[in-house]
């Protein structure tokens, strides 16, 4: 039976899971790794890979927001699986991926920003919106008839009404099993905000370097 496989690397909880196309789950395992995904990754993929076989049709790869580098792993992991089993890879938001309903999602994008979106299906309704802490609190208070989640590991801002939650390599998963996903030329992760690069301060004379 054809099946997909699925890999969310974005938080500090790795998933991979291989789907059957009746949708059922033929494999499934998941670890936590603070900054080590891609020493702990392969086994299970490994694995995955072994039960799938050649009944392998397609990958999909959760884009994150989240751990840049665990992102960047998984994706790299993604198009080797792909160039070696010749078969297509698809990129889905993991923060779309948090539940099966209608939701919101709120994360922490750093130096005093926060991002906003509503999600469905594995899709995001619209582009993620970037707030800081008086706009992020407006835009929940228009968002008070559907559940908030964020993918952080704590609530941004300590706020009440937020739930954390977990990336699903299943929902991923099964997502590309029914919605005919377009093959991907270049995946990037899902970037919030552009990078902060800091350049060295130069030495004064006589100062310790």
């Amino acid at each position: 039976m054809k099946c997909v496989l699925g890999i969310d690397l974005s938080t500090s909880r790795g998933h991979i899971a291989v789907v059957r196309e009746d949708g059922s789950v033929a494999y499934e395992s998941d670890f936590t790794s603070e900054r080590s995904h891609n020493s702990m990754l392969y086994g299970p993929l490994a694995e995955a890979l072994e039960l799938a076989g050649d009944q392998l049709q397609s990958i999909v790869v959760g884009t994150g927001p989240g751990s840049y580098t665990g992102v960047r792993i998984s994706i790299a992991a993604a198009y080797g699986v792909a160039l070696s089993r010749g078969v297509p890879v698809h990129g889905l938001p993991s923060i779309a991926a948090l539940d099966d309903g209608a939701y919101a999602v709120i994360g922490d994008a750093r130096r005093g920003k926060f991002y906003a979106a509503r999600a469905h299906d594995c899709q995001l309704e619209a582009d993620l919106v970037l707030l800081d802490e008086q706009g992020l609190r407006a835009w929940l208070e228009e968002h008070t008839g559907v559940s908030v989640l964020t993918s952080d590991g704590k609530a941004p801002l300590a706020l009440p009404q937020v739930a954390v939650a977990v990336p699903s390599a299943v929902r991923l998963a099964r997502h590309g099993l029914r919605a005919g996903l377009v093959e991907a030329d270049h995946l990037e992760p899902l970037y919030v905000q552009a990078a902060f690069i800091t350049t060295a301060k130069t030495p004064t004379m006589g100062a310790k370097v």
